[in-house]
Protein backbone atom coordinates (compact mmCIF):
# COMPACT_ATOMS: atom_id res chain seq x y z
CA UNK A 1 0.00 0.00 0.00
CA UNK A 2 1.15 3.61 -0.81
CA UNK A 3 1.48 6.12 2.08
CA UNK A 4 -0.39 9.00 0.91
CA UNK A 5 1.21 12.06 2.21
CA UNK A 6 0.40 15.71 2.81
CA UNK A 7 2.67 16.75 0.40
CA UNK A 8 0.96 15.00 -2.22
CA UNK A 9 -2.41 15.87 -2.20
CA UNK A 10 -1.05 19.66 -1.70
CA UNK A 11 0.94 19.30 -4.79
CA UNK A 12 -1.80 17.50 -7.39
CA UNK A 13 -4.06 20.25 -6.42
CA UNK A 14 -1.59 22.95 -6.30
CA UNK A 15 -0.34 21.17 -10.10
CA UNK A 16 -4.29 21.68 -10.87
CA UNK A 17 -4.51 25.56 -9.90
CA UNK A 18 -1.51 26.48 -12.06
CA UNK A 19 -1.69 24.30 -15.03
CA UNK A 20 -5.27 24.95 -16.49
CA UNK A 21 -4.07 26.14 -19.88
CA UNK A 22 -1.15 24.97 -20.60
CA UNK A 23 1.15 23.02 -18.22
CA UNK A 24 2.71 24.75 -15.44
CA UNK A 25 6.30 26.00 -14.81
CA UNK A 26 7.87 24.78 -11.58
CA UNK A 27 7.84 28.41 -10.38
CA UNK A 28 4.03 28.64 -11.22
CA UNK A 29 3.20 25.14 -9.54
CA UNK A 30 5.41 26.73 -5.96
CA UNK A 31 3.58 29.97 -6.54
CA UNK A 32 0.09 28.03 -5.88
CA UNK A 33 1.75 25.82 -3.24
CA UNK A 34 2.37 29.42 -1.56
CA UNK A 35 -1.41 30.29 -2.30
CA UNK A 36 -3.15 27.05 -1.02
CA UNK A 37 -0.65 26.27 2.12
CA UNK A 38 0.52 30.03 3.21
CA UNK A 39 4.12 28.61 2.94
CA UNK A 40 5.94 26.99 0.50
CA UNK A 41 6.88 23.24 1.42
CA UNK A 42 10.25 22.18 1.99
CA UNK A 43 12.76 21.08 -1.26
CA UNK A 44 13.28 17.70 -0.07
CA UNK A 45 9.47 17.01 0.03
CA UNK A 46 7.92 18.72 -3.36
CA UNK A 47 10.57 16.59 -4.56
CA UNK A 48 9.47 13.40 -2.83
CA UNK A 49 6.18 14.46 -4.29
CA UNK A 50 6.85 14.76 -7.55
CA UNK A 51 8.46 11.86 -7.78
CA UNK A 52 5.81 9.90 -5.83
CA UNK A 53 3.33 11.32 -8.05
CA UNK A 54 4.80 10.76 -11.08
CA UNK A 55 5.68 7.03 -10.49
CA UNK A 56 1.64 6.64 -10.08
CA UNK A 57 0.61 8.23 -12.84
CA UNK A 58 -1.34 11.35 -11.99
CA UNK A 59 1.22 13.82 -13.18
CA UNK A 60 3.45 14.09 -16.41
CA UNK A 61 6.32 16.21 -17.79
CA UNK A 62 5.61 17.99 -20.88
CA UNK A 63 8.20 19.71 -22.19
CA UNK A 64 9.20 21.79 -19.17
CA UNK A 65 6.10 22.02 -17.79
CA UNK A 66 3.73 19.87 -15.43
CA UNK A 67 0.61 18.84 -15.97
CA UNK A 68 -1.94 16.27 -14.83
CA UNK A 69 -2.50 13.22 -16.51
CA UNK A 70 -6.78 12.12 -16.96
CA UNK A 71 -6.38 10.07 -13.99
CA UNK A 72 -5.11 12.79 -12.11
CA UNK A 73 -8.31 14.59 -13.30
CA UNK A 74 -10.73 12.12 -11.79
CA UNK A 75 -9.24 12.62 -8.73
CA UNK A 76 -9.79 16.26 -9.19
CA UNK A 77 -13.02 16.10 -9.74
CA UNK A 78 -14.11 13.99 -6.65
CA UNK A 79 -14.52 17.18 -4.32
CA UNK A 80 -17.45 19.82 -3.53
CA UNK A 81 -16.54 22.70 -5.84
CA UNK A 82 -17.36 25.05 -3.11
CA UNK A 83 -14.98 23.58 -0.51
CA UNK A 84 -12.41 25.68 0.79
CA UNK A 85 -8.49 24.32 0.78
CA UNK A 86 -8.45 22.35 4.11
CA UNK A 87 -11.38 20.19 2.76
CA UNK A 88 -10.46 20.13 -0.50
CA UNK A 89 -6.87 18.50 0.55
CA UNK A 90 -8.71 16.19 3.12
CA UNK A 91 -10.87 15.05 0.09
CA UNK A 92 -8.02 14.98 -2.40
CA UNK A 93 -6.01 12.85 0.22
CA UNK A 94 -8.75 10.08 0.78
CA UNK A 95 -9.48 9.99 -2.81
CA UNK A 96 -5.39 9.22 -3.35
CA UNK A 97 -5.62 6.51 -0.64
CA UNK A 98 -8.53 4.77 -2.14
CA UNK A 99 -7.61 4.67 -5.62
CA UNK A 100 -5.78 1.50 -6.51
CA UNK A 101 -2.13 3.52 -7.68
CA UNK A 102 -0.33 1.61 -10.53
CA UNK A 103 3.67 1.94 -10.46
CA UNK A 104 4.53 1.70 -13.71
CA UNK A 105 5.19 4.76 -14.89
CA UNK A 106 7.97 7.19 -15.87
CA UNK A 107 9.61 9.06 -12.98
CA UNK A 108 10.10 12.86 -12.65
CA UNK A 109 13.33 13.18 -10.85
CA UNK A 110 14.39 17.01 -9.72
CA UNK A 111 17.50 18.11 -8.83
CA UNK A 112 17.62 19.91 -5.45
CA UNK A 113 19.29 23.17 -7.46
CA UNK A 114 15.72 22.97 -9.88
CA UNK A 115 13.66 23.42 -6.74
CA UNK A 116 16.09 26.42 -5.44
CA UNK A 117 16.00 27.79 -9.03
CA UNK A 118 12.27 27.43 -8.97
CA UNK A 119 11.88 29.00 -5.06
CA UNK A 120 14.43 31.70 -5.96
CA UNK A 121 11.78 32.70 -8.79
CA UNK A 122 9.03 32.80 -6.87
CA UNK A 123 10.47 34.95 -4.08
CA UNK A 124 11.81 37.39 -6.60
CA UNK A 125 7.97 37.31 -8.23
CA UNK A 126 6.55 38.34 -4.92
CA UNK A 127 8.58 41.21 -4.71
CA UNK A 128 8.01 42.74 -8.01
CA UNK A 129 5.36 45.60 -8.04
CA UNK A 130 3.59 43.76 -10.78
CA UNK A 131 0.32 41.91 -10.96
CA UNK A 132 0.50 38.06 -9.45
CA UNK A 133 -2.30 36.02 -9.76
CA UNK A 134 -1.14 33.62 -7.52
CA UNK A 135 -0.75 35.89 -4.34
CA UNK A 136 -4.04 35.91 -2.35
CA UNK A 137 -5.14 39.63 -2.14
CA UNK A 138 -5.26 41.78 1.25
CA UNK A 139 -8.53 41.82 2.83
CA UNK A 140 -9.90 45.18 3.49
CA UNK A 141 -9.75 46.42 6.97
CA UNK A 142 -13.34 47.24 9.06
CA UNK A 143 -13.91 49.93 11.65
CA UNK A 144 -14.97 47.74 14.72
CA UNK A 145 -16.61 50.68 16.26
CA UNK A 146 -18.55 51.40 13.07
CA UNK A 147 -20.06 47.98 11.21
CA UNK A 148 -20.95 48.07 7.31
CA UNK A 149 -24.00 49.80 7.14
CA UNK A 150 -27.00 50.64 4.54
CA UNK A 151 -27.93 53.93 3.67
CA UNK A 152 -31.10 54.32 4.93
CA UNK A 153 -34.06 54.25 2.81
CA UNK A 154 -35.41 58.12 1.87
CA UNK A 155 -38.47 59.05 3.11
CA UNK A 156 -41.49 59.30 0.71
CA UNK A 157 -42.57 62.90 -0.32
CA UNK A 158 -45.80 63.83 -0.16
CA UNK A 159 -47.18 65.77 -3.04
Amino acid sequence: MYAVHDVDALLLLAIAISSKRRPAELAEIIAANDLIHGSVSLKSELTAGFKNLSSHGLIVQVDNGYTLTPVGLTLMSTGRKKADNEERLHGLKAAISAYKLKSDHPVIQLTDEQMAAAMHEHEASKALTGKNLLVPKPKPVVDAKRPLRRKPMPARRKF
